[in-house]
């Protein structure tokens, strides 16, 4: 084999083998081709051959018959066309009918096979071929001069049929051999002939290759190199003496690149001053004048350009001198930088040139006019493409420099260099400071409508709390609900739901003064405050802000038009809450009343409500301290069941309040909770009861805990639960902490320790909701889930909308390719479960699978039924 694999590897070998090699293929694909089709040939004439054989039989019986015969005629007839058949490869047998034998009697004949009898039935002639036999049934139909004789006859009744059978296989053998035959003799043939051509061509080009490496062998410096001359080669074939010419070409080049060692180290100097720093990125205009004083110290280069596309608006353009030039200089240089990005392929015809801005590196040089110096021949300006995929910016950068630095080849290079440097290291300063100028931005604000986020919103009426204290003076604040929104959502879809909002927040800004505060509170809430407002002012501008919404009216994707109403809650400081927490509690409840009394409406607190909501808030705030306080926290668990068996394999625990007879849910509380900080401490207790229940049930299976964002930040929250677990036999590798990725977006610094934390102690982490937000496949990538519950919305909505199904498959697909449990979440009916199990989900939660309850169930005989009934194919 090593032997084979040499000759390949030498020139004269692999001329040989490919000659041969090529000429074997070709001449076996002919010979190949040519046996088939003669063998086809031959199978078209037998079945011609066969047709006529039959016909002429059927003719010549015919004519004897009309004559009259008698039956030693008939036996002699037969038996002589038998004979006629005997040296020829074909075999001719004739049948007669029933009709015939009624009349006539029986003949010797052999017995009939199903064919035979086939065509006597149907009177078709039937042409059979199979395994290079073919076979011909012919049948022979009464005509009217038939029915002098044959009294029970009537015409096309078959009296008889013809079987002519002819065996292709030993002429197909015959033809084979020969070709095996003709094509063994031109191999030897073809092996003669390609050992002389590999030899004729390997002596030529071989002869040319030792010249060449002796030559070589002659290069010890770069003077050697220098007068290396490589031009005489001759390798007597065009394509390899054009393909030499291309190396002599590269060597040329190489030989003024290999002199300036100086330059290159130059280079090399300067490329250690592109480290992006967060000076060069707060002052990078500044970092580019140096950089160009810089490059002046060897290279002339009178002036840089940047070229930045602002998203599909336009261009920006800003250029740097190294020097003081007039604005004639100026002028002359924009045109010739716009009409040399006109013809680059990145510029974006049609698109304009937004702001061009001049930059000088040395402002105490004095003035120079360079106008007669730069020229449209005089300047080589070279750009480059920077496509940045955050944030969105597409730019070129270019710099401009005297026409004799191109001319010169070494120093052209290094220029070239450069610039590609240059491209990168601007390009990239420039993303980073608009992308931190950014996070400023969405620090405060609301990616979607640019409002103030919830964040900024306390802060800011924190503040106008302090200002009005100070000034002795009031303001309002209106809390705003979109109403029935989670049905316009769940309707037509989140990206239908975002275009909802943002016009909500036109609205919005439309509706107030310049110095009030909009704000996103979350989800379809909003706030406003108004500074120095009373509540007259306040309820105008709730009015005028419902007005304007009656003129709001978005076309859904199918072609509906929708329209918006608000509830609107208002307070009033001081006389409504002198504090963030008070004023915001009574906004939000007279947000509420709205709703009760029909949406679409304004609430102002009466003079006895605002007891009325400080009262009742005071009292679910007692209620639930109370409850932490007397142990009344109890857990209740929703069963998941394993969509491969049907059996109840993990429990969600839930928090529930007993309160006397009644069991009050979690909604009604968490919020006065996480308000009043206990939030934690309720949590220890759930898990406490949880895991007290898990070991007096001896249940085996998993068991989902919800964390609270508060968790995250409570640095012995994992040490207690682990010591829980602990204490009442409960494995840490069945309790999975699940937090809603709507929740860890704010937070993901805290959560990236968090989790470590909790995979070093057992635990298990699991998404909940996930694809509700924008971090989904961010948090997949970087941190070690070991399950993802499905958004609920997209299982509910998936065998409604191939949108939702869409999304559906692609976790599910993307959860099995890292090795992930998915749980979906909302089955709500039979349809959804079969559905889900097809796709491969591993596990299902919702009311149709189990309600919350105060018992962990070990199974479901409903469940058991349905999956016996239903097998599993997924």
């Amino acid at each position: 084999m090593n032997r084979y694999k040499f000759l390949l590897n030498t020139l004269r070998g692999f001329v040989f083998s490919s000659t041969l090699a090529v000429t074997l293929a070709v001449f076996l694909g002919v010979t190949l081709v040519a046996s088939l089709l003669y063998e086809n040939i031959l199978a078209r004439q037998a079945v011609q051959t066969s047709h006529s054989i039959a016909q002429q039989t059927f003719n010549s019986m015919f004519q004897v018959m009309r004559m009259g015969w008698t039956r030693e005629q008939l036996e002699d007839f037969l038996q002589g066309t038998r004979d006629a058949f005997v040296t020829s490869p074909f075999d001719v047998e004739i049948y007669r009918g029933s009709k015939v034998e009624e009349l006539f009697g029986e003949i010797n004949q052999p017995a009939l096979d199903a064919s035979v009898q086939g065509v006597f039935v149907s009177g078709e002639e039937l042409l059979l071929e199979t395994d290079g036999l073919m076979r011909r049934i012919y049948p022979m139909q009464a005509r009217d001069e038939c029915l002098s004789c044959h009294l029970n006859a009537e015409v096309g009744d078959v009296l008889g049929v013809i079987d002519i059978q002819q065996d292709m296989r030993p002429i197909s053998a015959e033809v084979r051999r020969n070709n095996i035959a003709m094509f063994l003799g031109f191999g030897l043939l073809m092996l003669v002939m390609a050992a002389l051509v590999s030899r004729y061509v390997a002596r030529h080009i071989q002869k040319a290759t030792d010249g060449f490496k002796e030559r070589l062998e002659q290069v010890n410096s770069v003077k050697d190199f220098r007068q290396l001359d490589m031009t005489q080669t001759n390798f007597h074939f065009t394509e390899l003496d054009d393909a030499f010419r291309s190396v002599n070409l590269l060597v040329e080049q190489l030989k003024d690149v290999a002199v300036d060692k100086d330059i290159l180290e130059f280079e090399i100097r300067l490329l250690g001053k592109f480290i992006i720093t967060s000076d060069i990125v707060r002052d990078w205009r500044d970092f580019i004048k140096d950089l160009l004083i810089d490059i002046n110290t060897i290279l002339v280069a009178h002036s840089l350009v940047t070229v930045f596309q602002v998203e599909d608006e336009g261009y920006e353009l800003e250029i740097f001198w190294r020097f003081n030039v007039s604005e004639g200089t100026r002028k002359m240089f924009e045109q010739v930088v716009i009409k040399q990005l006109s013809n680059h392929p990145h510029f974006h015809t049609g698109i304009p040139i937004l702001n061009i801005e001049h930059h000088i590196a040395d402002p105490s040089t004095e003035e120079q006019d360079l106008q007669g110096i730069l020229t449209l021949q005089d300047v080589d300006l070279q750009t480059r493409s920077l496509m940045l995929e955050t944030p969105k910016i597409g730019g070129v950068v270019g710099i401009g420099v005297q026409s004799k630095i191109a001319k010169d080849p070494i120093r052209h290079m290094v220029i070239g260099s450069i610039l590609t440097t240059l491209l990168n290291l601007v390009g990239s300063v420039k993303a980073i400071y608009k992308y931190t100028q950014d996070l400023e931005y969405y620090a405060t604000r609301d990616p979607l409508t640019s409002l103030y986020n919830q964040r900024m919103f306390k802060e800011l009426l924190g503040y106008e709390i302090g200002r009005s204290q100070r000034h002795d003076v009031h303001f309002s604040l209106l809390m705003l609900d979109l109403d029935n929104f989670k049905t316009v959502n769940d309707r037509y879809g989140h990206s239908f739901g975002d275009q909802f909002l943002q016009g909500f927040a036109g609205v919005l800004q439309q509706a107030v003064r310049p110095g009030d505060v909009l704000a996103r509170y979350g989800g379809d809430e909003f706030t406003i405050i108004l500074p120095e407002a009373g509540e007259e002012q306040a309820h105008s501008v709730a009015q005028r802000i419902m007005e304007q919404l009656e003129k709001l009216s978005l076309t859904t994707p199918e072609g509906n038009s929708v329209r918006a109403t608000s509830s609107v809650g208002v307070a009033v400081y001081p006389q409504h809450g002198q504090n963030p927490a008070d004023l915001f509690v009574m906004a939000d409840n007279m947000m509420y009343k709205a709703k009760r009394s029909g949406k679409n409406a304004i609430a102002l607190p009466a003079e006895n409500e605002v007891a009325e909501v400080f009262k009742e808030v005071g009292e679910k705030s007692q209620m639930v301290l109370n409850a932490l306080e007397e142990r009344r926290i109890i857990p209740y668990f929703q069963p998941i069941i394993d969509l491969k068996t049907g059996e109840i394999v993990i429990h969600e625990l839930l928090m529930r309040i007993q309160l006397g007879d009644k069991v009050i849910s979690a909604f009604e509380f968490i919020d006065v909770a996480e308000t009043i900080g206990v939030v934690h401490k309720m949590d220890y207790q759930l898990i406490e009861k949880a895991f007290e229940q898990i070991q007096q049930q001896g249940y085996q299976g998993q068991i989902f805990i919800n964390l609270s964002p508060r968790s995250l930040i409570i640095g012995e929250f994992i040490g207690k639960v682990h010591r829980l677990a602990v204490d009442y036999g409960v494995a840490t590798s069945r309790v999975v902490f699940e937090l809603t990725e709507r929740e860890t977006v704010s937070n993901m610094a805290l959560l990236e320790k968090f989790v470590l934390d909790l995979k070093m102690e057992g635990f298990n982490f699991a998404i909940d909701d996930f694809g509700s937000g924008f971090s989904s496949y961010h948090y997949i990538k970087h941190f070690p889930i070991d399950v993802i519950k499905i958004e609920g919305e997209f299982i509910r909505n998936m065998l409604h909308d191939d949108k939702y199904m869409a999304f559906v498959k692609s976790i599910v697909t993307l959860a099995q390719g890292l090795g992930m449990k998915t749980i979906a979440e909302y089955v709500e009916d039979e349809a959804v479960l079969h559905a889900i199990r097809e796709l491969g989900v591993d596990y299902a939660q919702g009311y149709f699978v189990g309600m919350p309850g105060p018992e962990l169930v070990s199974h479901d005989p409903r469940m058991d039924a349905l999956f016996t009934q239903i097998p599993h194919h997924s």
